[in-house]
C-alpha cells in the first residue's frame, strides 16, 4: 500500500511542479498601446535555463504511469479483457476532460475572432492555453502501446529500456549531426523512445527489477548526471530542459540524449529516496493530501493557465500591476505574490469545476468501451486513439489559434477521435456480461 501511495505522490508532485514552473516562467508586460505581451523568460534572462533542471519533472509522471499501467493491464488480461477494451477505457478518461477543455477554449477563441479581437493576442492566448498539451499525445500513445510494451517487458526485463535508450541515442545523434534539420519524422520517434524508456522503467520498478536496494538507483543518478553534464558541457546540447526559441537543438522537441540522461538520473533519485518518502506519505494527513491532489490532477493540468489570463485581465490590462524591469530584482520579488495570486485563482477554479468533474466521471463510466470489446468496436478504438493523438499533437505544436486562425481540422479531429473511442459497441456487451456474471464486467473497474 505504501508503494502505491508513493506512486500517487510522484504523480501529484509532478503535476504541482509543472504548474509552478509554467507560472514562474510566464511573465507579462503591458505595452504603451495597452496590449499584453509575454516575453520568453528563458531567452530574456538566459541563466533561468538552469531552473528547468528542477522543474522538468515529467519523467516522474511517465515512471509512475508505467508502474500503474503495468499492474492495470496485467489484472485486465487475467480477467479476460482485450487490449482494445483496456486501452479504450484508459483513453476515454484522458480524452473526455481534454475534449471538454479544448472545446470551451476553442469556442471562446472563436467568439473573440468573430468580434474582431487582435489575431496576435488570440494566437498568444491560444498558445498559452495549449502549452501543456505536448504530454497528452505521447502519454496516450504509450498507453495504447502498453499491451505490446508490457509483453516485451515480460520477455526482456531491463534489456528493453536499455535497447530503447540505445535507439534514442541514435536518433538524437542523427538530429544533432544534421544541425536540427533531421528533427522531423525521424526525430519525432524519440518522443516514444525517450519517454518510453522511462515508462518501461515503471514496469521494471513494479516487478522489482530496479529499486530493491540503493546500488542500482545510485548508479542511475551518477551515470545519468555525468552523462548529462558531458552532453551539455562537451556535447552539442543546451542546458535548458524546456524549449528555448532560437536554439538549433532542443532537449524537448524532440527529446534528446541529454533529456534521456536527465530522466535516468531523476528516476534513480526517485527510487533512492523512495523508502524515506514512503514513510512520510504513509501518514494519514499526508496521504489524504496526496489523494486529494490525485483526484483533481487532470483538472490542475488542463486548466492551470486560465488563472494567468484572469490575473492578466484584472491587473495588467487595467495597468494596476507594477512593472519593474523584466528580470530585475524587483521583478523577481513580485513573483511571490504572482504565484500566490495564481494559486488562489486556481483553487477557486478547481472548486467551481467540481460539478463538471463529477459529470465527466459519470459520462466516462457510461460511454467507455467494454472490457472485452472485439471486432469492429476494437478497430474503432484504435482509430479513435490515432486520430485523437494527431489532433492533440497539432494543438501541442501550434496552440489553439496558430497565427490567429481557428484550427478547424484539428478541432474536428479531436471530436471524431473521442466519438470513435466512446462506446464502440462495447458498453452494451459489458452490461450484458454484468447481468450474466461474466468476467469482462469485473475488468471495468480497472
Amino acid at each position: 500500500m505504501n508503494r502505491d501511495r508513493y506512486v500517487d505522490f510522484l504523480r501529484a508532485w509532478a503535476i504541482l511542479l509543472v504548474v509552478a514552473g509554467h507560472w514562474l516562467i510566464t511573465g507579462l508586460v503591458r505595452l504603451p498601446d495597452g496590449t499584453i505581451r509575454a516575453p520568453e523568460l528563458l531567452v530574456a534572462v538566459p541563466w533561468t535555463q538552469w531552473l528547468t533542471l528542477g522543474f522538468q519533472i515529467m519523467p516522474l509522471f511517465f515512471l509512475a504511469g508505467g508502474y500503474a499501467a503495468g499492474g492495470s493491464w496485467e489484472r485486465a488480461r487475467a480477467a479476460g479483457g482485450t487490449a482494445a477494451g483496456w486501452v479504450g477505457q484508459r483513453a476515454i478518461r484522458l480524452l473526455l476532460p481534454t475534449a471538454v477543455y479544448s472545446g470551451l477554449v476553442l469556442a471562446a477563441l472563436g467568439i473573440c475572432l468573430a468580434v474582431g479581437v487582435d489575431p496576435g493576442t488570440i494566437a498568444l492566448v491560444g498558445w498559452a492555453m495549449a502549452m501543456q498539451f505536448w504530454f497528452l499525445p505521447v502519454y496516450l500513445l504509450l498507453s495504447a502501446l502498453t499491451p505490446v510494451l508490457y509483453a516485451l517487458h515480460r520477455r526482456g526485463g531491463l534489456v528493453v529500456p536499455v535497447v530503447g535508450g540505445v535507439g534514442a541515442l541514435g536518433v538524437s545523434w542523427l538530429v544533432a549531426a544534421t544541425s536540427g534539420a533531421g528533427a522531423g519524422v525521424v526525430g519525432a520517434v524519440n518522443y516514444l523512445l525517450v519517454w518510453g524508456v522511462v515508462y518501461q522503467l515503471g514496469f521494471c520498478w513494479r516487478d522489482r527489477l530496479v529499486g530493491r536496494g540503493p546500488v542500482v538507483p545510485a548508479g542511475m543518478v551518477a551515470g545519468g548526471g555525468v552523462a548529462f553534464a558531458l552532453l551539455v558541457g562537451v556535447g552539442p546540447f543546451p542546458v535548458s530542459l524546456i524549449l528555448v526559441s532560437g536554439e538549433e537543438l532542443s532537449n524537448t522537441t524532440p527529446p534528446s540524449a541529454a533529456m534521456l540522461a536527465w530522466a535516468v538520473a531523476q528516476v534513480g533519485l526517485a527510487l533512492l529516496v523512495a523508502p524515506l518518502v514512503r514513510r512520510v506519505v504513509g501518514r494519514a494527513g499526508v496521504g489524504r493530501a496526496v489523494r486529494g491532489l490525485g483526484a483533481v490532477s487532470m483538472t490542475l493540468y488542463l486548466w492551470h493557465m486560465l488563472p494567468v489570463l484572469v490575473v492578466a485581465a484584472a491587473f495588467y490590462l487595467t495597468g494596476l500591476a507594477p512593472q519593474p524591469p523584466y528580470g530585475s530584482t524587483g521583478w523577481w520579488l513580485l513573483r511571490v505574490p504572482w504565484l500566490v495570486l495564481l494559486g488562489l485563482v486556481l483553487g477557486l477554479l478547481v472548486r467551481a469545476l467540481r460539478p463538471l468533474e463529477r459529470r465527466l466521471a459519470l459520462t466516462a463510466a457510461r460511454v467507455r468501451p467494454g472490457a472485452g470489446v472485439r471486432g469492429p468496436g476494437a478497430w474503432r478504438v484504435w482509430a479513435g486513439v490515432v486520430v485523437s493523438a494527431w489532433a492533440l499533437a497539432y494543438f501541442a505544436g501550434h496552440g489553439f489559434a496558430y497565427e490567429g486562425r481557428f484550427p478547424g481540422a484539428a478541432a474536428v479531429g479531436l471530436a471524431v477521435g473521442v466519438a470513435l473511442v466512446a462506446d464502440p459497441g462495447g458498453c452494451r456487451q459489458e452490461r450484458g456480461d454484468e447481468k450474466s456474471g461474466g468476467r469482462a464486467a469485473r475488468v471495468g473497474a480497472v
